[in-house]
């Protein structure tokens, strides 16, 4: 990991606190606290998308965050006002370029309703109707003969879920460097290799494949192995409520500190890049208080 001088002056910072509980005030669930580092070379003028802040909602309350950018310049944070991801914007000239998030945050203790059902097209949400469809990389048009062949037949609900899950855990060898930034659910179930992006894609393809609406979650995890990285897991429709799920069984999903969800990774890529730019070190790390 590139490390700043001490003596580079211009540091951007911006800073949101949350007055902590009283003493005494013993509040549920596990904090966490997040360390986000990036460090890019430039050779132009270039602009910048990240997904990198924690979201504020979902299990997780956000009790403090700090944004650095080295040299200093404007930065530009925003919501989406439908699903509440948040943007930091960035344009930056050539030359090197850091960035560092951080944030506590309390995780809130939840638990999955295994009896949880599927629910008839006609019964789900507006504004989860769109979870149902083909996408980018989840070509559930593609793979619904294949869905229907591997678990049309289980009981419907929970259980049909994780059984996609562990179907994909036993089948699909987690495989880093398998799998570039154009690889497909679809691609994923013929060479039987990809990431946690990849695990992800695939059950979400299968669920919508059978009618089940899915989403891609990402964030940051604890994990031994791979090095420390952004994570990738699927929540499905189910009974009312979207439930998490982790074909890769790396990190406990209660455990999962949450950026951003969508359709597939178009909606929520970390870092969406406009120019000549060079990646130099990535270091998402994730600590729990004990």
């Amino acid at each position: 990991m590139n490390t700043l001088s001490p003596a580079e002056p211009e540091v951007l910072e911006t800073h949101t606190t949350v007055e902590p509980p009283p003493p005494g005030d013993h509040q549920p669930g596990k904090v966490f606290d997040v360390d986000c580092q990036l460090a890019y070379e430039l050779a132009g003028e270039c602009d910048f998308l990240f997904q990198i802040h924690a979201y504020d909602g979902m299990k997780q309350v956000l009790l403090s965050e700090s944004l650095d950018i080295t040299p200093a310049m404007p930065a530009h944070v925003y919501q989406d006002p439908t699903i509440g991801n948040r943007f930091l914007r960035l344009h930056a000239s050539s030359g090197p370029l850091a960035i560092r998030y951080r944030a506590q945050l309390r995780r809130l203790p939840e638990s999955p309703d295994t009896q949880a059902a599927e629910m008839r097209v006609a019964e789900l949400p507006d504004d989860v109707l769109h979870y149902l469809m083909p996408s980018r990389y989840c070509e559930s048009d593609l793979l619904s003969r294949t869905a229907f062949k591997l678990f049309g037949g289980l009981p419907m609900g929970y259980s049909r879920v994780q059984a996609i899950c562990d179907w994909i855990h036993s089948h699909i060898d987690y495989q880093i460097g398998s799998s570039d930034a154009t690889t497909t659910a679809r691609d994923v179930f013929l060479q039987r290799a990809g990431v946690c992006r990849d695990f992800a894609h695939l059950g979400i393809t299968f669920c919508r494949a059978l009618n089940i609406p899915a989403r891609l979650v990402v964030g940051y995890a604890r994990f031994e192995d791979p090095p420390p990285d952004f994570h990738a897991v699927f929540e499905a429709f189910l009974g009312g409520q979207w439930i998490t799920f982790d074909p890769t069984r790396m990190s406990p999903v209660h455990e999962l500190i949450r950026i951003a969800m969508g359709r597939d990774a178009k909606d929520v890529a970390f870092a969406t890049l406009f120019g000549p730019v060079r990646m130099v070190s990535m270091a998402p790390d994730l600590y729990a208080q004990d």
